[in-house]
């Protein structure tokens, strides 16, 4: 169990819950308008608390995007909105599904727990669902024995977290039959591997290819850390970076 913002919130919905459903049961079921302190505050932030719970918990919950790994189609300092119901509804904290309302599909972007640190959200995109092969050497990409088609789009200046600049090109790859924009960076050399991702497993990939750590150096995500899907972009604000882009508002993670 992770001592996080999760964590707090569920122990503070339940800590000013009780102490008002005890106060509410011995003054006999009516409000004393002598009440002492400790209840008012509960009584009082018992109904935020719980809205917010249910919202992050079970609706959506923000993030915000701290490195390049998912440039171009996510900026450093994007915040995002993340669907927690796409993939089914989790219990809070203890990360029980509960409900079954769907699978994480090729293409998605996806929010999931590291599996070397759970405590570390990490985004990346969904390249490989259980029975996929992957094949990846360098630059080159297969699924399942199909190598993914690739249209030059330009070149592209990749800013990382300290606001440096790295020149890459810039792709538009067909991930059988999704389409979506990476990066490479020419004439770097890449890792090279190969698996069959397994029942309950899903292989994830930045889309910033050449500077992204995902599982192609540590591994396959278990299904039990997905948290969510990558659905819009609500604000952008970089300090040290661009600082606040108006344009990047509302655009939809593809």
């Amino acid at each position: 169990m992770d001592f996080d913002l999760e964590f707090w919130l569920v122990s503070a919905t339940a800590l000013t819950g009780v102490v008002w459903l005890l106060f509410w049961l011995f003054s006999g079921h009516q409000q004393d308008e002598n009440e002492p302190v400790l209840v008012e505050y509960a009584r009082s932030f018992f109904p935020v608390l719980l809205a917010v719970l249910v919202l992050r918990s079970f609706v959506a919950e923000p993030f915000r995007i701290p490195s390049g790994s998912m440039l171009p189609t996510l900026e450093i300092g994007d915040f995002i909105l993340v669907n927690k119901f796409a993939y089914g509804l989790r219990l809070p904290v203890l990360h029980t599904k509960i409900l079954e309302l769907g699978k994480p599909t090729r293409g998605d972007v996806v929010v999931f727990r590291y599996p070397e640190n759970p405590k570390v959200d990490y985004i990346k995109r969904l390249i490989g669902v259980p029975g996929d092969v992957v094949e990846w050497n360098n630059k080159s990409l297969k699924v399942n024995g199909v190598e993914l088609h690739r249209d030059l789009v330009g070149d592209y200046v990749a800013l990382d977290q300290n606001n440096g600049s790295h020149p890459t090109t810039r792709l538009m790859e067909d991930l059988l039959g999704v389409k979506h924009d990476i990066l490479v960076v020419p004439r770097s050399p890449g890792p090279q591997g190969s698996i069959t991702v397994p029942p309950g497993e899903y292989f994830m990939m930045g889309d910033n290819r050449d500077m992204s750590n995902d599982s192609r150096y540590w591994g396959l995500v278990p299904e039990a850390n997905v948290v969510g899907k990558a659905t819009y972009v609500w604000m952008h604000l970089s300090f040290g970076g661009d600082g606040f882009k108006f344009s990047r508002i509302g655009n939809s993670i593809d």
